[in-house]
């Protein structure tokens, strides 16, 4: 495990050999892992864009205990206040969820229908639809995902698009990746706003809200990887806006570590970059699991809807 001066240093380095790696980088930049693809053990496995798998063929247990929303609320509160009180426009709140499944870490990461998957030893499994970053060609692409509803609700799609609060925080989001990437790079432009995936899930089917963010590198890129990730991070779609204050709220909200839960991980080819924003994550605490989960709250935040959302993104990728 490396520490920060390292992980970036470490990118920096294979980055202008063209050397192809793997890599992953916690939440607050504090620890991460920067491989060589041709020295990644066997006990570090991911898959990006795979094929879809065959389906699961076996019923599965999977019960989930969320906090009581009594527990909630004081987090939510103080969340909310500095909202009102101007602190941060957009804070994402997150929390952990003791499940119990009959899956072993390695099943889920086998069988979860996700973009970007990763299983880290015994320790956690991802299985995220979100992009943080792509480089290609030249250019940098972000995919903040913002919004979720549950597809059976009658008209889903126009509720969520509809919805003012959805809006603004899409829209706060986009316009603090855009001034992320004006960091990294030039010519930044929205070029598709408020997408709809579809993800589907052990019990339910969710409409996921995304846009696309791009801007043009330096052709010596791939020799600043590290300082590009470096200047990115935290993802600005799993903090809020303005970063630096709204990690100090999140930190004395949630009161447990997120660790990897919201970093990144992904792969340079030797010439382009994919990345994802690790959401959707299991985490394996001396034998118990924990699924960590959360979303964005605003001025307009309800609590009680905000808390049926934390428990709603719980769920295996898994049909």
């Amino acid at each position: 495990m490396l520490a920060k001066h390292s992980i970036f240093t470490k990118m920096n380095e294979l980055g202008a050999a063209k050397v192809p790696f793997f890599f992953m980088i916690d939440f607050l930049k504090e620890n991460g892992e920067v491989i060589p693809l041709n020295e990644l053990p066997d006990e570090i496995k991911f898959e990006i864009d795979s094929p879809k798998k065959e389906s699961f063929q076996k019923d599965f247990k999977f019960n989930k205990f969320p906090i009581s929303f009594d527990e909630y609320l004081p987090k939510f509160n103080y969340v909310h206040d500095n909202l009102l009180f101007g602190n941060s426009y957009l804070t994402n709140l997150t929390l952990p969820t003791k499940i119990e499944t009959d899956l072993s870490l390695n099943e889920i990461f086998q069988f979860s229908e996700a973009k970007y998957k990763l299983k880290y030893k015994d320790e956690f499994v991802c299985f995220s639809p979100e992009r943080f970053v792509k480089i290609e060609d030249q250019k940098i692409f972000s995919n903040p995902m913002k919004g979720t509803i549950d597809a059976s609700i009658p008209n889903a799609k126009q509720l969520i698009l509809n919805d003012e609060k959805e809006a603004a925080e899409h829209a706060t989001i986009v316009d603090l990746i855009r001034n992320d990437l004006s960091l990294v790079s030039e010519n930044v432009e929205v070029t598709n706003y408020r997408y709809i995936d579809e993800v589907k899930t052990n019990d339910a089917t969710l409409l996921q809200v995304s846009s696309e963010i791009k801007g043009d590198l330096n052709d010596d890129y791939y020799q600043n990887l590290g300082t590009i990730f470096d200047q990115l991070l935290p993802a600005g779609s799993i903090c809020g806006a303005p970063k630096k204050k709204t990690v100090e709220i999140i930190l004395e909200a949630e009161k447990y570590h997120r660790n990897f839960y919201t970093g990144v991980f992904g792969v340079f080819d030797g010439k382009n970059l994919d990345s994802a924003v690790m959401i959707r994550f299991i985490e394996n605490n001396q034998g118990e699991l924990f699924f960590k989960s959360g979303g964005g709250i605003t001025a307009k935040s309800k609590a009680k809807a905000e808390y049926e959302e934390l428990i709603q993104k719980v769920y295996v990728p898994i049909y």
